[in-house]
């Protein structure tokens, strides 16, 4: 296991919500599990006036993310975790002279001995990166000569492979490309590192790993709410860059990469880059017209109730041609996967809140149970990423009694059973492997820009292609119904849970 050394933590955008919902809470836990070093601090900066009590009251102790964790705890025990919290008011621009901030740093520094290493955590809209990479760069706080400095920033990263490339290339100005760390809160799930264990750990998997054996892979993420207050920005990102270009295509990368040399970040990484290299890239319109299917959410009653349709949100456009499913077919160009076709879709409002991967095998070459309807019933490994998260295995099995009549049964496994194991949460796992170094679960340049090559002439055709259409679904449906139409001659998607609607799934709204 890898050192935790001195260091500190600051934390740009302190006062915004992700601070208190996400990062302190991992930052406790760390805490509860002795796994912070021993000298380690916070500092919070932003541009709301606030002194460092104030602060430790707004994150810690007087937080809502953190009410039930600190119930039957000795207030010593809470004051230790509180007491390292620091806050620094920017003022009322993050474009602004650092030396004060630089000042403060560097008295944290001496009177806590964190040995000069720090964690520049972007918490921020990513139009403020690159200048505040410049403001630290320019007071000297991104130089390694004292103690090491990494920088982690938040996704989006670029809404298009221009955009991606521009911000690489301005934050490649003042830190190494080794500093920066590229978080995708996805990576932090205990069942997406399992993939690679599940493939490369054993001899059952990755020999039936390739085009001989697997049918076809799907992917989906769903998620039962709509967008919430995140209407303003969800409208102008859409299902495809919201979910699809990081986090469900960082899934697609570990499905697809070869065996790694060792299991060291770099060698892992080179992997998965060249997985995502290997998509086969849409860019004529009759491939993206028969490959990708974007809906929106319609008003529904559900279970009784009326949800209100994506138009109708707050900070949606009433006319908006933003996606809120998006269902894609792709193959991968490489020896492996050669005719394999991934289907992937990622949607809101549906029946159930589930992300999963689901690999298809082939039935026998020879079939001596005919008759018995095993070939509508393929075998499959479900890798369960969340809710109860776990790993399920279909398989045939005789039916007792006369003949040969084959059902299908489970064989499954869920983190809930191993009641004496503590799984992280995302967000902590990650702070951890940063603290550490450890690069694995992160993005790098090539690899985000990967990514956006691949989605970017999908999001064009959408924008400006011929005969492009929105399908409406009713809210708390499987999207709409021509979906399944996308997997033709394999069969259909599969829903994890009941069509809770009363209504139908399929209109044209544009």
């Amino acid at each position: 296991m890898r050192k935790t050394e001195n260091q500190l933590l600051v934390i740009f955008g302190a006062s915004g919500d992700l601070t208190a919902r996400k990062l302190v809470p991992s930052l406790f836990n760390l805490y509860i599990a002795k796994q912070l070093p021993e000298n380690f601090i916070v500092l919070g900066a932003s541009r709301s006036d606030m002194t460092d009590d104030e602060f430790r009251n707004r994150v810690v102790l007087e937080s809502d993310y953190l009410e039930d964790k600190l119930k039957d705890l000795k207030e010593k025990y809470i004051k230790g975790f509180s007491d390292k919290f620091f806050y620094e008011d920017l003022g009322g621009s993050y474009d602004t002279d650092y030396s004060a901030l630089r000042k403060r740093i560097e008295e944290l520094n001496s009177k806590y001995g964190t040995a000069g290493n720090i964690i520049y955590y972007l918490s921020t809209p990513p139009t403020l990166y690159e200048t505040i990479a410049k403001n630290l760069a320019d007071v000297n706080l991104t130089t390694q000569n004292n103690g090491w400095k990494r920088l982690i920033v938040e996704k989006p990263f670029g809404y298009s492979l221009e955009t991606a490339r521009k911000l690489n290339k301005g934050l490649q100005q003042y830190f190494t490309e080794p500093q920066i760390y590229r978080i995708d809160h996805y990576l932090g799930k205990e069942t997406v590192q399992n993939l690679l264990v599940t493939r490369f750990a054993n001899s059952i998997f990755e020999p039936l790993w390739n085009r001989n054996y697997i049918k076809h892979v799907e992917i989906t993420n769903a998620e039962s709410v709509g967008v919430e207050k995140r209407g303003g920005y969800y409208d102008k990102s859409g299902a495809l860059r919201d979910m699809f270009q990081n986090h469900l295509l960082q899934i697609v990368s570990l499905v697809v990469m070869e065996p790694p040399i060792g299991d060291e970040p770099e060698e892992i990484r080179n992997e998965k880059v060249k997985a995502l290299k290997s998509l086969r890239i849409m860019r004529d319109e009759k491939t993206l017209h028969e490959n990708t299917i974007r809906g929106q959410y319609v008003a529904s009653e559900v279970e009784g109730e009326l949800v209100k349709g994506y138009r109708e949100e707050d900070g949606v456009d009433p006319n908006s041609t933003t996606e809120t499913y998006a269902a894609i077919k792709f193959f991968v160009d490489n020896w492996r996967w050669k005719d394999v076709p991934f289907y992937v879709r990622t949607a809101k409002k549906m029946p159930t809140k589930v992300t999963e991967v689901v690999i298809h095998f082939k039935t026998p070459h020879h079939q001596i149970f005919q008759d018995s309807g095993v070939n509508s019933k393929d075998n499959k490994l479900i890798i369960r990423i969340q809710p109860d998260e776990g790993i399920l295995m279909k398989f045939g099995v005789k039916v007792p009694g006369q003949g040969f009549k084959v059902e299908r049964a489970n064989l499954d496994f869920y983190y809930s059973s191993l009641a004496q194991t503590h799984v992280m949460e995302a967000y902590e796992r990650l702070l951890l492997d940063c603290m550490q170094g450890d690069a694995t679960l992160y993005a790098r340049a090539d690899e985000v820009e990967a990514a956006w090559e691949f989605v970017d002439p999908i999001l064009k055709y959408w924008k400006d292609g011929k005969d492009v259409r929105m399908y409406g679904y009713a809210a708390g449906v499987w999207g709409p119904e021509n979906a399944d139409e996308l997997i033709d001659g394999v069969g259909y998607w599969r829903n994890p849970s009941a069509n809770l609607a009363d209504d139908s799934g399929y209109c044209v709204i544009c």
